[in-house]
């Protein structure tokens, strides 16, 4: 079973930037991985998605050109470097397994990392 565990969050200024971390365990090489968030509430938002090989990679709206999600299978480790934050961008940043649509979800939610945009 894949199991996820963010890290990199933290407290940064609006124009900022962070990477964070997904630790990936279990079988991964077939694996679709998406990050995704939620703001106090708000409902939890699919980010960027990228596919098994890091050949295909999408973004929500609203973070295209800023955010970049990669991968590196000999690490397990999927990334999403964040430039130019927001304000808005604030909230508990999840990483999961999604199906080859990255439509839906297929494996638990971790934690999750907190990122917190603000001056």
């Amino acid at each position: 079973q894949l199991q996820l565990v963010e890290s990199g969050g933290g407290l940064v200024q609006p124009g900022g930037s962070l990477r964070l971390s997904c630790a990936v365990s279990g079988f991964t090489l077939d694996s679709y991985i998406g990050w995704f968030r939620q703001a106090p509430g708000k409902e939890r938002e699919m980010v960027s998605c990228i596919s098994p090989t890091g050949g295909s990679t999408n973004y929500a709206d609203s973070v295209k050109g800023r955010f970049t999600i990669s991968r590196d299978n000999a690490k397990n480790t999927v990334y999403l470097q964040m430039n130019s934050l927001k304000p808005e961008d604030t909230a508990v940043y999840y990483c999961a397994a999604v199906d080859r649509r990255c439509s839906m979800v297929i494996s638990p939610w971790g934690q999750g990392t907190q990122v917190t945009v603000s001056s």
